[in-house]
């Protein structure tokens, strides 16, 4: 830990592989008083929902039970600064779901200022109360989450959270957007699908399966964009659509 009760959790090369998961974490405890160092390794192992790999190796993890002994190793000091750099990058989906609704959780329950840096939007979007999007070294952008994704002031913020549809001008204009400025964002979430004779323009290129969802890639004229479905199944490649733009920023 570091000065200001600052705590880093990228401490997973640190654990002992060939010992138990409690003596990794309680190992960073004085032993004064061993009723107290029990109760608070048994406290910190629930709040992650790990007790019940109190006796195993950590050889014997996998990898996102191994994330999850590297950040009990970093709450049981009880920071007040908790670091996470990169935390679900290397673990599983049906890990990083459930260590990332303990952490919220934690933080709910203790109050916990949790720093942490990401490349996934998805992450910083669901976990944060308040972003920071950094370009070249420099903060460009502060806010929540909601605001950011929603009304970003810059360009590089939008791409930085989707995968975004960017349009020059005269792009735009095929679509039927008069823009004032250079460029044209929009969401794939920001146009709509819609019928219509004669309207019908734009071609289904590929159409890529996302499970509740997909994602159509359309063109017209030499313009691309892509767009959510709702309705699995509905269009296939070289179908033609119609298309209602819902929503646009221009930069």
């Amino acid at each position: 830990m570091g000065a200001g009760g600052k705590t880093d959790s990228r401490e997973e090369d640190d654990l002992n592989l060939f010992a138990k998961v409690w003596d990794n974490v309680a190992i960073l405890l004085p032993s004064t008083d061993l009723k107290s160092k029990q109760e608070k390794v048994e406290k910190t192992l629930r709040q992650l929902n790990m007790l019940q790999l109190a006796d195993k190796r950590i050889a014997d993890l996998s990898g996102g039970e191994k994330q999850r002994v590297a950040i009990a190793r970093a709450l049981i000091s009880q920071p007040e600064v908790l670091l996470l750099d990169e935390p679900f990058n290397q673990v599983d989906t049906s890990f990083r779901d459930g260590l990332q609704e303990d952490i919220r959780q934690i933080v709910k329950d203790t109050g916990l200022t949790v720093i942490m840096v990401s490349h996934d939007p998805a992450e910083v979007l669901s976990m944060a109360d308040e972003l920071l999007v950094l370009q070249d070294g420099e903060i460009i952008e502060t806010g929540r989450p909601q605001k950011i994704y929603n009304d970003p002031e810059h360009l590089y913020t939008a791409r930085l959270l989707a995968r975004c549809n960017v349009l020059s001008t005269a792009e735009a204009a095929i679509c039927g957007i008069k823009a004032k400025k250079e460029h044209v964002m929009l969401y794939p979430e920001w146009i709509e699908t819609k019928g219509g004779l004669g309207r019908k323009k734009w071609v289904v290129q590929q159409v890529l399966f996302k499970g509740f969802y997909e994602e159509l890639l359309l063109e017209n004229r030499g313009v691309s964009l892509r767009i959510l479905n709702g309705q699995a199944g509905k269009y296939g490649e070289g179908s033609k659509v119609g298309l209602k733009f819902v929503k646009w920023i221009e930069y």
